[in-house]
């Protein structure tokens, strides 16, 4: 209450709340030396745990739009119940990569998961459909857990919440995992 968090000031009564967005892993990606097409972002249903199928998707192309803040207000997700069933819908985003770059991409989300970020959800073959979402030639289809699902989960549950998604950048040695608040 009444702190900052990055540029943003908490006002009284308010939690601040700071998630991590997959465009991290665009950015880790490009500084290892490997490209990405951020195609779209999307509602994904999940069955058993697993990724399943786009729902809903919106286009980075010519939008101006966040797709997550988009479909969090229209209430589209189902995260609570993937967490506690492994089914449901939740906010994901669909890149493109090299196929070549495969190896490299294997080995950051390695060292992301090392430091307790698991963003890659799912790695396609290359030129080949990923959670029936059709990838380009000698591409790779990856869809990245959508940075706002933790706000999409309190809206679920009744929380109201002010959403101001990729607005700022904070140090990741500040981030606290919730878990040990």
């Amino acid at each position: 209450e009444g702190e900052k968090l990055g540029d943003l000031v908490i006002p009284e009564g308010m939690i601040g709340f700071a998630t991590v967005c997959s465009a991290v892993v665009n950015g880790l990606l490009l500084k290892a030396g490997v490209p990405t097409d951020s195609r779209f972002g999307g509602v994904l249903e999940m069955r058993n745990s697993r990724p399943k199928r786009f729902l809903a998707i919106i286009t980075y192309a010519g939008s101006s739009l966040d797709p997550s803040e988009a479909y969090i207000r229209a209430r589209m997700t189902r995260v609570r119940d993937v967490a506690s069933t492994g089914n449901g819908r939740i906010l994901a985003n669909f890149r493109e990569i090299p196929a070549a770059a495969r190896p490299i991409v294997e080995s950051t989300a390695a060292r992301l998961k090392q430091v307790g970020i698991h963003g890659i959800l799912l790695m396609g073959e290359a030129s080949e459909p990923v959670c029936q979402i059709p990838v380009g030639l000698n591409k790779i289809g990856i869809v990245l857990l959508g940075g706002m699902n933790p706000i999409a989960a309190a809206e679920e549950a009744g929380v109201q919440a002010d959403n101001f998604s990729e607005s700022g950048t904070i140090d990741f040695e500040r981030l606290v995992n919730f878990r040990e608040l």
